[in-house]
């Protein structure tokens, strides 16, 4: 009897690649990347000096600093990073390192401090980054030579991104000048943090990024599906019979929501240039099911104090994502901040920030449970579902696959960081 191998949607054969810059060059568009992508140490040194050094990358929002001295410190590989706002109330941005020997300088990762002081010799330094105090220098010692190095920060409407780069992607200002007249009316600058949770996934940041970028695993997540009308991706040819009643009554919320846009001059049209550009983004503004005003089981408010002055709180959801790590979520009432930040080959942490308004009273205006439900659960979710994805990827059996047309947003991140590597290994 003659056996045959079974057939295989995999790409055509090929020679095998000798190294990363093999594998970068080799990679096959529309479908996942190989294997050592995820797993190797090679491919992680790769990502941070390719793309986390070279991006403009999310890491706080305003509201985490709230008064002059605050600071947040954030880890981007081997770098550690000293957000603090200085008493100008201007956030500036530091490597946490000690201009003497070196030392690291914050520990926490959040406080509040007069002057910056090493513990170890005790050099002083501003939060402005000046070197205020160095004992027992010589006679020809120049504290104006030796402040902290600066990190480029830029805010965007109450959201902070960082860049490592001697010289940052220069579209930040053009993705910025389209980016907030979408953010503003929500005012973040002036929000306050109800709730930060870090979640550690057991996988490779790239797969934490390429789930978030799909919603053809959505039907793992029932609470937020009850959120949202499930149909990305659909044209309204393509839509099937079982979802044809959930798109009337899309359509229906669809035209109310854009009167209300309209009425208000908040701008909603889609724009995705998610890997055409360095700073790759897509935002929108969009409805939400059931009562249409937030994240919660029953889809209204969970915070009675709303994020502005606005007249109803049946604004849907306004959807941010910025490459290559951070995607946001605005309701009328709160906003959820997301920032994945690679720890190992297949460790990574997801910080989720849930904003309200400042005066907004816990207990009073909001629960936290209920204001963190509906993302809380859908993280853990994916982060089960993602670890499942690294220990499968992890096996010798492991072919990449085709990504479905509903993934074509999927397809779009691995593009744009395909080419972020690129320029990296041939400038």
């Amino acid at each position: 009897m003659t056996t045959r191998a079974p057939a295989t949607s995999a790409p055509a054969t090929r020679a095998p690649a000798t190294s990363a810059a093999d594998l970068v060059h080799q990679r096959v568009v529309g479908h996942s990347l190989d294997a050592p992508f995820y797993v190797s140490e090679e491919f992680l040194a790769l990502d941070i000096a390719a793309v986390f050094a070279r991006s403009w990358i999310f890491v706080a929002a305003e509201a985490e600093l709230p008064e002059p001295g605050d600071y947040v410190t954030v880890t981007i590989g081997p770098y550690s990073v000293i957000l603090v706002r200085d008493d100008e109330e201007d956030v500036r941005a530091f490597h946490n390192v000690c201009r003497h020997r070196g030392a690291r300088l914050l520990h926490e990762p959040h406080g509040s401090v007069g002057n910056i002081v090493c513990g170890y010799h005790h050099w002083t330094y501003g939060v402005d980054g000046t070197l205020l105090h160095a004992e027992s220098q010589s006679p020809d010692f120049d504290p104006t030579c030796f402040g902290l190095r600066t990190v480029h920060v830029r805010t965007l409407a109450g959201l902070v991104f960082v860049s490592l780069a001697a010289r940052p992607p220069a579209d930040f200002d053009e993705v910025a000048d389209r980016v907030e007249p979408y953010l503003a009316p929500h005012n973040l600058r002036r929000a306050k943090v109800a709730r930060q949770i870090d979640l550690v996934e057991e996988a490779n940041w790239k797969l934490t990024m390429e789930n978030n970028r799909e919603c053809y695993h959505c039907a793992g997540h029932p609470e937020l599906q009850r959120c949202y009308f499930p149909l990305y991706n659909f044209t309204a040819d393509e839509v099937p019979p079982a979802l044809r009643a959930t798109y009337e009554r899309f359509l229906a919320a669809d035209a109310d929501a854009r009167a209300t846009y309209e009425s208000l001059g908040l701008p909603y049209e889609t724009i995705e240039e998610l890997d055409t550009r360095p700073t790759g983004f897509r935002v929108q503004r969009e409805p939400l099911d059931l009562a249409g005003e937030s994240f919660t089981t029953d889809g209204r408010v969970a915070v009675r104090r709303l994020l502005a002055d606005f007249p109803t709180a049946r604004l849907g959801h306004l959807g941010l994502h910025t490459q290559p790590n951070a995607w946001f979520h605005l309701a009328s009432d709160h906003a959820v901040t997301f920032a994945v930040l690679p720890l190992a080959p297949d460790r990574t942490l997801v910080r989720t920030t849930w904003l309200v308004h400042a005066d907004a009273v816990e207990g009073v205006d909001y629960d936290p449970d209920t204001l963190t439900r509906v993302w809380n659960t859908t993280n853990e979710q994916d982060a089960v579902l993602v670890a499942r994805a690294q220990r499968g990827i992890s096996s010798p059996a492991y072919l990449p696959g085709p990504y479905s047309p509903t993934e074509s947003q999927v397809e779009d991140f691995v593009n744009w960081y395909i080419t972020r590597l690129k320029e990296h290994l041939e400038g």
